[in-house]
């Protein structure tokens, strides 16, 4: 007799909803893979490359998503006690912590915006202290920066300024970088939604000991969000 013979109706149903947790959590993986090869290739070809200070807001966010981690698996921990009720308090209070992740991440957008880096934007459009808040390389040569003026650093006499040419290349870096963290965020919305539903299941007494596999779905996915913010920033932090 097969292992799938034998396990009756409901642990068939649990363990067709672990598989399609893990087949969703795959997907994602493959699609932020993708869009991080994208990024290696877009920089490496790119003529005109912008690195620009990651504003904090961004790694402040990355302690609450830490935090809010721990308390997911407190709410687990809980039901699989046979306490629901108190686990609905833990989940409420995960998804606090994801609020405030969201607000960070908005805010961390919007001071990009406020020194011009957009999704669309142009390569000088960025603003700040040129070789503290961002730099400019030319494939892979940083530019140096004098009067106003651009200059390749074997061009010793500055004769030859670059403003004329980089004025005609899009930010691809600025680009990237919308891409992935709003990618991140819009992922992070679904497991908002999930969290709610969690958490007035809980209150109503839809988990138990027996029953507690919508939570252990939930706190899986949330640890992963956990974990694919940290992979996103330190990509983009050592890689950007």
């Amino acid at each position: 007799m097969s292992d799938e013979t034998a396990l009756s109706e409901p642990d068939r149903k649990v363990r067709a909803r672990k598989n399609l947790t893990y087949l969703l959590l795959f997907a994602i993986v493959m699609f932020f893979v993708a869009l991080s090869s994208a990024y290696v290739v877009s920089k490496s070809s790119a003529d005109y490359w912008v690195s620009f200070r990651i504003p904090v807001q961004f790694y402040r966010s990355t302690a609450v998503i830490i935090a809010s981690s721990l308390t997911i698996q407190m709410a687990l921990w809980l039901v699989r006690q046979g306490r629901a009720r108190a686990a609905s308090l833990w989940i409420a209070i995960t998804l606090v912590f994801g609020l405030s992740f969201s607000f960070s991440q908005l805010s961390g957008w919007e001071t990009l915006m406020s020194k011009g880096y957009f999704v669309v934007s142009k390569v000088m459009n960025g603003n700040g202290t040129y070789g503290t808040d961002f730099t400019i390389a030319r494939k892979g040569v940083t530019v140096e920066f004098a009067d106003g003026q651009y200059y390749l650093p074997t061009d010793t006499q500055h004769a030859k300024p670059l403003n004329a040419e980089m004025d005609d290349y899009q930010n691809t870096a600025s680009a990237y970088f919308y891409v992935l963290t709003v990618g991140h965020w819009l992922h992070l919305l679904g497991g908002l939604l999930v969290l709610v539903i969690l958490a007035v299941k809980s209150l109503m007494g839809r988990y138990s000991a027996a029953n507690y596999t919508g939570i252990w779905q939930g706190a899986i996915y949330w640890h992963f969000l956990g974990g694919l913010w940290i992979y996103l920033l330190s990509f983009i932090a050592f890689v950007h």
